[in-house]
């Protein structure tokens, strides 16, 4: 199948440029973001993923667990079923290797979960497992168009886990942060700086796995 995977950030694209696969990075917004990867179906693509980090929501969820959805959950209640042949043959292949998967449903929202607090009240409304801003635009896409879709996403922020104030700052189009927007942000509340590493520790652990779980997408 001519697939492509969607994700949001320049990292994320990079993992799956390295075992050649076709990414597009999507930003700027809920809008620009499902105007993007509607671009890229009339192009010929035959299949959409949803690929990259996402935040924990069921707080079972360790940073680096795997998040292989059935269902995508939209933030007024949609609820868009996954290809199933598609989702299990890659399932399959994951535990063929010894990787586990959590395979609760799967949230997708335009703004980012920041809080414990918020997160706890999420997953009690929903019950899915994870949170990313970009699963829900690649449903409806697929949707429209009539083609499959799948979710492939690592948990890097745990249930558990509040985001710094640095973390929160738009990222450019091209999924890469502002430097001088993060800097000042470090500047004006430098206490943050112990919480911000970490979130680099464990966004770089899911983009580990990350990287294992493209391999096997692209076979």
């Amino acid at each position: 199948m001519c697939f492509a995977v969607v994700v949001g950030l320049a990292a994320e694209a990079r993992v799956a440029g390295r075992v050649g696969l076709r990414a597009i990075v999507v930003g700027g917004g809920p809008t620009r973001s499902l105007t993007l990867v509607e671009r890229l179906v009339s192009e010929g693509v035959k299949g959409l993923v949803s690929f990259g980090i996402c935040g924990g929501l069921d707080p079972a969820l360790a940073s680096g667990t795997l998040v292989l959805p059935r269902v995508v959950c939209g933030g007024e209640g949609q609820r868009y079923p996954v290809d199933g042949a598609w989702r299990d043959a890659l399932a399959a292949a994951l535990r063929g290797v010894g990787m586990e998967i959590a395979e609760g449903d799967i949230l997708g929202l335009d703004a980012i979960v920041s809080t414990p607090q918020d997160k706890a009240s999420l997953f009690g409304k929903t019950a899915a497992c994870a949170v990313d801003l970009e699963s829900h635009i690649v449903a409806e896409a697929a949707r429209k168009a009539g083609i499959p879709f799948i979710v492939l996403r690592v948990v890097a922020d745990p249930a558990w886990r509040g985001l710094p104030a640095a973390a929160l700052i738009p990222l450019d189009t091209q999924g890469r942060p502002v430097l001088r927007h993060v800097l000042r942000s470090l500047l004006s509340q430098p206490r943050q700086t112990p919480h911000l590493i970490r979130l680099a520790y464990e966004t770089q652990r899911a983009l580990s796995v990350l990287r294992r779980g493209a391999r096997l997408l692209a076979s």
